[in-house]
């Protein structure tokens, strides 16, 4: 079964690489989007270390990081509601 999803992993992502080549993307887009994550990661981490949230973390991973890149500031209260609508 792991052969399976690793296949089906390599599958998509050799698929998404050849439509990231294949199109013209313009120049600056690789530059904007990791801008975004970088200052998303930023973000989370000033406001775990802050103690604007007390008694609250978010952990800083792919998913919260892209969740927060992708909706900027409404991301954090996403992200913040899932995590204690999963935790409660």
């Amino acid at each position: 079964m792991k052969s399976l999803w690793l296949a089906l992993l390599l599958l998509s992502s050799g698929s998404l690489m050849f439509l990231l080549i294949r199109r013209q993307l313009p120049k600056g887009w690789f530059v904007r989007f990791g801008t975004h994550l970088v200052l998303a990661a930023l973000a989370i981490y000033a406001i775990n270390f802050s103690g604007l949230a007390a008694g609250w973390y978010m952990p800083i991973n792919p998913a919260t990081v892209g969740a927060v890149a992708l909706l900027g500031i409404p991301g954090i209260g996403l992200v913040y509601g899932m995590q204690q609508l999963v935790l409660s």
